[in-house]
């Protein structure tokens, strides 16, 4: 029998419901300021006040983003019925131009909370746990963090730009917009897969990078990122120190943004690698339940994003494809390959020209060298029933996922996506069964 929903889920669903409601009396809510359909703050414009700030080099950002999931078949624990899962975000972006004098200079704090409860866990099995997420926004510790303190300022007519100061990687690294509940198809890709030294959005730290714009569609960038694995811990959201320092990251990225034909179709191009100097476990070294060497970690990826078509000369409408690729080192990595391909109708009927629909598919490689650690630990412990609680599952080969969705832009401020995914051998363990889920996101600009 299904467990019940917590009530702190049932509560939001409520709300959540009502706000729907009152979405549904759009012309009622067309004489309130701010609630305008038009507007792109779900609070107003403030009289005028917010775009005058923004006008004069201030500009507020305040969103929520909700993401919730339902396992209707399969995974490790078929009981647990929906899981909620939030975040909001507060930031505000300062044009120092306007405000200072300081010529091509911006400066960026954003403060993130997580909250809520993730369906992953439970479709996984526990002893082992998944490779990707059915909902990318729980990942990184249900907490509070300072997620972007930072500066950046350009010099000789912008050909060149240093960003210093508390920073994740994938906001400038591998970096692209996605509106795919699923972790395996957004953006940041290196640090789904290497989590331990690639940190992305929420999860900060000390560094930057340097980004040379060799044309207006060419550039290349190279960053340096402190490694400090207590930016992990819940409680250290505000920690400002370096220590403990193990080491450094530094990723190097090739970009080119074109845009093609009449139309002026959008692409976003990228290679690009990275070298951690953090030690890490060689998996190949297992024995008698030690690794016998460690090694830097190291690897690459690839981004090919193109939009394809366009809808009466409209750019922003049109079917669009991307393409994703990560290489880890087989030394140091639990998932050394993976691979995805989406595809993105924006306005694909003339009556909801906002509205998208998304299609996915992605693969992720479990090391061979990481499946035989797991196999040897096995026999040394004497062990080989996979009911058997001390049993360490046998992660081996690849998970899959897929995902469809659709966007509804129902105001300037609030898109629903209501989706399906569907993972096959969660987790790369094949006692597991695959799991088809039904979801839904939104997002909320105040």
């Amino acid at each position: 029998m299904k467990s019940k929903l917590p009530k702190t889920t049932l509560k939001r669903s409520v709300a959540f419901c009502g706000l729907g409601l009152l979405l549904l009396s759009g012309q009622a809510l067309a004489d309130f300021a701010p609630l305008s359909l038009d507007s792109p703050y779900a609070f107003g414009d403030w009289g005028g006040v917010r775009s005058q700030l923004k006008q004069d080099g201030v500009d507020f950002q305040v969103n929520y983003t909700m993401e919730s999931a339902s396992n209707f078949s399969g995974g490790y624990n078929q009981s647990t019925s929906a899981r909620y899962s939030d975040q909001w975000a507060f930031g505000t972006t300062l044009d120092l131009e306007k405000l200072l004098n300081w010529n091509d200079t911006q400066f960026q704090a954003t403060i993130t909370g997580r909250n809520g409860q993730d369906l992953t866990q439970y479709i996984n099995d526990p002893r082992s746990g998944g490779l990707s997420s059915v909902q990318e926004v729980w990942g990184r510790g249900q907490t509070w963090r300072l997620t972007q303190f930072w500066l950046n300022k350009g010099f000789f007519d912008h050909l060149l730009e240093v960003k210093a100061g508390r920073v994740t990687v994938g906001e400038d690294f591998d970096s692209f917009q996605s509106n795919f509940q699923n972790l395996a198809f957004g953006s940041g890709q290196p640090g789904n897969w290497r989590g331990d030294r690639w940190f992305n959005w929420p999860v900060s730290q000390w560094g930057g990078r340097i980004k040379l714009n060799i044309t207006p569609e060419v550039f290349f960038q190279v960053g340096f990122y402190n490694q400090t694995p207590s930016n992990y811990d819940t409680g250290n959201g505000f920690r400002l120190d370096g220590s403990p320092t193990l080491g450094n990251m530094v990723p190097v990225e090739l970009g080119w943004q074109p845009a093609f034909g009449p139309d002026k179709l959008p692409g976003n191009y990228r290679i690009g690698m990275y070298y951690s100097s953090v030690n890490g476990d060689n998996y190949s070294s297992y024995s008698d339940g030690q690794y016998s060497k460690k090694n830097h970690a190291y690897g690459g990826y690839l981004l090919l994003q193109q939009q394809l078509t366009a809808m009466g000369g409209d750019n922003q409408r049109g079917l669009g494809v991307t393409v994703q690729a990560v290489m880890n080192d087989q030394k140091t990595s639990k998932t050394d390959n993976y691979q995805s391909v989406a595809l993105v109708w924006k306005g694909p009927f003339d009556a909801r020209p906002k509205d998208e629909i998304g299609l996915g598919a992605a693969r992720i490689h479990v090391n061979s060298d990481y499946t035989k650690m797991l196999r040897q630990t096995n026999r040394e412990n004497g062990v080989n029933d996979y009911n058997d609680p001390t049993y360490l599952p046998i992660q081996s080969g690849s998970e899959y996922n897929y995902e469809l969705y659709y966007n509804a832009h129902l105001t300037n401020w609030l898109n629903l996506r209501p989706n399906l995914q569907y993972v096959a051998s969660p987790g790369a363990v094949s006692e597991v069964k695959n799991a088809f889920i039904g979801g839904i996101s939104a997002n909320i600009n105040f």
